[in-house]
C-alpha cells in the first residue's frame, strides 16, 4: 500500500517524535510499503534527502532554533495528492503543516491517523501560562477528533482522553531497540573521560535542556547526593534552551552535547542513576531506553514509567518532589540496589519489540485504508 507521513519534525532533529515518527516510517518500508513524507526543510537538507519525501517551507520554532515547524500549505498538499493519493495518511504533530494535511485529506477523502505525541496543555504551565492549559486541550481535541483514529502510547493517556472527549483513541505501544541499548555497552574509559572513579556513582540524565524538563529537582536531588557522596557527578546528554544558564550555575556538571545511535548507547549505559524529573511527557522514549540499558531509574507515575517500570523492582516511580528526592538518595547510597533493579529493568523490557509494534502500526493505517471514514470500524477492530 501507499502511505504518507506528516510530521513538523524528522531527524537529524533529535527529540521523541522526531525519532518515533522515523522509526514508523522506517517499519513500513520494511514491511513493503511505500512511504512518503512530508515536513518542513531543514538546514542540513541536501541532495541525499530520500526520493519519497516533500520538502515544504518552515519558520523557526521560538526558544528552539534548531527546530522548525511547517508552515499552511493546504493548497500544496492538495495538490500533491490529488495526483498521487496515499492509501491512508498518519499526521504526527499538530502544527499548521499538521492542520493543512486534515484539511487537504479530508478534502480528497482521505483518511487519516493522527499521533497524539506532546502535551502541550501541560506545556503552558511549564512555560507560566496555566491558564491557557484548557485552551490547549480544546485545541488538540479539535486537530485530533478530525481524523478517523488518535495514536497514544499508553492505556493512562487513552483513559484521559477519551474522559476529554476525544474520539476514536487507540494504544500504539512503544518499544525500545534491544540492540541498541544494552548494559553491555558500559564503556569505563567513557567514566573516566567524565572524572567518574570505577566506583563512583555517576548520575545521568538524557533529553532536552528545557524548561519543561522540570529540570530544577534534578538539580536539586544531585545536590542532596552530591552532599552524602562529594565523589558523584551529573552527566548531561542533550542540548536545549536552558544548557547556558544550567552550565553556567553548575560547573561541576558535565554537559555532552547531543549524542546519537552507539554513542548514545555507550552514555546511557556508563550511568548508575537515571533521573526523569520531567511532569510534562506524554510518554518518554529515555525510560525505556534506561530500563534496556540496565540502570535503575528514578520518574514521575505516568507516561513510560507508569505502564512499564515497577517500583521497587526496576527503580522508583514517584508522585511529588519529595518523593523524587528521597527515592534518588536511596538509589544513590545502595550499590547493590541499583545493579540488582537495573538487571530487572532490563529484562523486563526484553519483550518490547519494535517488530510488534511495526505490525500494530501496520494493522491500524491498513484498516484505515480499508475503511475509510468508518471510525467505529477501525477503531473496534
Amino acid at each position: 500500500m501507499r502511505f504518507a507521513m506528516v510530521t513538523e519534525t524528522y531527524p537529524p532533529e533529535v527529540n521523541g517524535v522526531a525519532l518515533t515518527v522515523q522509526g514508523l516510517e522506517k517499519s513500513l518500508r520494511q514491511r513493503g510499503h511505500q512511504v512518503s513524507v512530508l515536513r518542513p526543510r531543514q538546514h542540513s537538507d541536501g541532495e541525499a534527502t530520500h526520493a519519497d519525501t516533500l520538502l515544504l517551507r518552515g519558520a523557526s520554532l521560538p526558544r528552539y532554533p534548531g527546530l522548525k515547524f511547517g508552515l499552511p500549505a493546504t493548497g500544496r498538499l492538495t495538490r500533491h495528492w490529488k495526483h498521487c493519493p496515499p492509501d491512508a495518511i498518519y499526521v504526527a504533530t499538530e502544527g499548521p503543516l499538521g492542520w493543512s494535511a486534515l484539511r487537504a485529506a479530508r478534502h480528497l477523502g482521505i483518511p487519516v491517523a493522527t499521533g497524539f505525541h506532546t502535551r502541550f496543555d501541560q506545556y503552558m504551565r511549564d512555560y507560566g501560562a496555566p491558564f491557557l492549559q484548557h485552551v490547549a486541550l480544546r485545541w488538540m481535541r479539535r486537530f485530533h477528533n478530525g481524523a478517523a483514529a488518535t495514536l497514544v502510547p499508553t492505556t493512562e493517556l487513552r483513559d484521559f482522553l477519551q474522559q476529554q472527549d476525544f474520539q476514536h483513541v487507540i494504544r500504539l505501544a512503544r518499544a525500545v531497540d534491544h540492540q541498541q541499548f544494552d548494559p553491555a555497552h558500559r564503556d569505563l574509559q567513557l567514566r573516566r573521560q567524565w572524572g567518574v572513579a570505577d566506583d563512583a556513582l555517576a548520575v545521568i540524565h538524557v533529553g532536552r535542556i528545557a524548561a519543561e524538563k522540570n529540570l530544577d529537582l534534578a538539580v536539586a536531588a544531585f545536590r542532596q547526593i552530591q552532599s552524602r557522596h562529594p565523589d558523584a557527578r551529573y552527566v548531561w546528554v542533550g542540548d536545549g534552551p536552558m544548557r547556558e544558564k544550567l552550565a553556567s550555575d553548575n560547573h561541576d556538571f558535565i554537559f555532552t552535547g547531543v549524542q546519537r545511535g552507539q554513542a548514545l548507547a555507550r552514555h546511557f549505559a556508563s550511568g548508575d542513576l537515571f533521573l526523569f524529573p520531567s511532569h510534562s511527557e506524554t510518554f518518554g522514549n529515555v525510560t525505556l531506553e534506561a530500563m534496556a540499558s540496565g540502570v535503575a531509574t528514578v520518574a514521575f507515575d505516568y507516561g513510560a514509567a507508569r505502564e512499564h517500570l515497577r517500583d521497587g523492582v526496576h527503580g522508583h516511580t514517584v508522585s511529588d518532589d519529595a518523593g523524587f528526592i528521597a527515592a534518588s538518595l536511596r538509589l544513590a547510597g545502595d550499590g547493590e540496589l541499583r545493579r540488582r533493579m537495573g538487571t530487572s529493568a532490563q529484562q523486563s523490557v526484553q519483550s518490547l519489540s519494535p517488530q510488534q509494534v511495526a505490525a500494530e502500526f501496520e494493522s491500524i493505517l491498513v484498516r484505515l485504508a480499508r475503511h475509510g471514514s468508518e471510525h467505529a470500524n477501525v477503531a473496534a477492530a
